[in-house]
């Protein structure tokens, strides 16, 4: 029994590394990818506000069609930094001038929700606050000292950083509290940037593995398969032996 609590325990420590990372506990991204108006929305906003800086080399334009676009519509709203649907979302600036800009490349998001987690970019999206001392004015709480400036401060606002000390009253031991404080509203009140910064999310999980769906749908169909072959040997076999003594 102890054995078997002690193998579980081992399972479970990459899960529990990826729950909470550098002391921050991560929310859970509220993506449906089934939901292609969730999508179709989060494709909007990746091309709008990430494909500036972030390439996607590994999804293409003319994917979209499985969420319910046309080619018409990708073409005429979508298609900004290529000039046929079958081409992979690349970006138009040049590495070399990102690097000078931000100190590093921005890296390519076509795995980023595998790499990361969509838990793990949730959060990340929604903890940047104002920091003076940081090369761009801002930094995260999930990813401190981040090259990277909050794209989306216009729609979320301002948050800044509030660290507060209290004395443990059993241990006496210090106590650190970090709150993030929305002090300057954006355009999208909280509700609102949580659901988009949601269907962002989900689209970017979505890059990630666009067969997602397909193959869990054949994985179903094969474990029926596999059951009904099943009982089907089940019955021959009874059936060869029922005379053999």
């Amino acid at each position: 029994m102890k054995k078997a609590l002690a193998f579980l325990l081992l399972l479970l420590l990459p899960a529990l590394a990826v729950a909470e990372e550098g002391g921050v506990a991560l929310d859970k991204a509220p993506g449906d990818p089934g939901d292609k108006a969730s999508l179709q929305r989060g494709a909007a906003a990746f091309v709008n506000h990430c494909l500036n800086c972030h390439s996607a080399d590994l999804m293409r334009y003319g994917r979209l069609t499985d969420l319910g676009l046309s080619e018409a519509q990708i073409r005429d709203n979508l298609l900004f930094t290529a000039d046929k649907v079958g081409q992979t979302m690349g970006i138009a600036a040049d590495p070399k001038i990102l690097k000078e800009a931000f100190g590093v490349v921005p890296p390519d998001l076509s795995l980023a929700a595998r790499s990361r987690s969509p838990d793990w970019l949730y959060t990340y999206l929604r903890s940047f606050y104002r920091d003076p001392e940081s090369k761009t004015g801002w930094n995260n709480t999930v990813f401190p000292n981040v090259a990277m400036p909050h794209a989306l401060w216009d729609l979320q606002g301002q948050q800044s950083l509030e660290v507060t000390e209290s004395t443990d009253e059993i241990t006496g031991d210090k106590v650190e509290k970090r709150q993030l404080v929305l002090e300057r509203p954006g355009k999208l009140t909280p509700v609102e940037y949580d659901r988009y910064v949601g269907d962002l999310v989900n689209y970017i999980a979505y890059m990630s593995e666009p067969a997602q769906g397909s193959r869990k749908q054949w994985g179903v169909i094969v474990l029926f398969f596999l059951a009904g072959f099943f009982v089907l040997a089940l019955l021959l076999k009874k059936e060869y032996w029922k005379d053999v003594r």
